[in-house]
């Protein structure tokens, strides 16, 4: 499945392989997240600054990725609940025009045969 922008949509699940600037790494978006996070981390405690921002880009946009994915999976939820609501609202709708045609036939009466 493809969306109109031609990009295959991700989810929570997806695999991504990162080169990160000194590792490579291999992971969800989350598990990519804090593992560049925490590596921004150690650099800090270890006092390479350049090294620590470098991680923190890297988480930034692995945090982007995620607030993404949440962004499309709760308009994809609008968007179905939208539906699921028209749909209902066509099956009622059908329904009280059945319901309201059986109400307006007279049920034919059988004549008896004079005697």
């Amino acid at each position: 499945m493809r969306h109109s922008n031609g990009q295959t949509p991700l989810n929570r699940n997806h695999v991504f392989d990162s080169n990160g600037p000194d590792l490579r790494v291999r992971g969800t978006a989350q598990q990519l997240f804090e593992k560049y996070l925490q590596l921004g981390r150690d650099a800090t405690g270890t006092g390479d600054r350049i090294l620590a921002e470098a991680y923190f880009q890297h988480a930034e946009h692995y945090f982007r990725i995620l607030n993404a994915m949440t962004q499309a999976a709760q308009q994809s939820q609008q968007e179905r609940h939208v539906q699921r609501q028209r749909a209902n609202a066509d099956t009622d709708e059908r329904r009280s025009q059945e319901s309201g045609a059986e109400a307006t036939e007279q049920p034919e009466v059988a004549e008896s045969p004079a005697d």
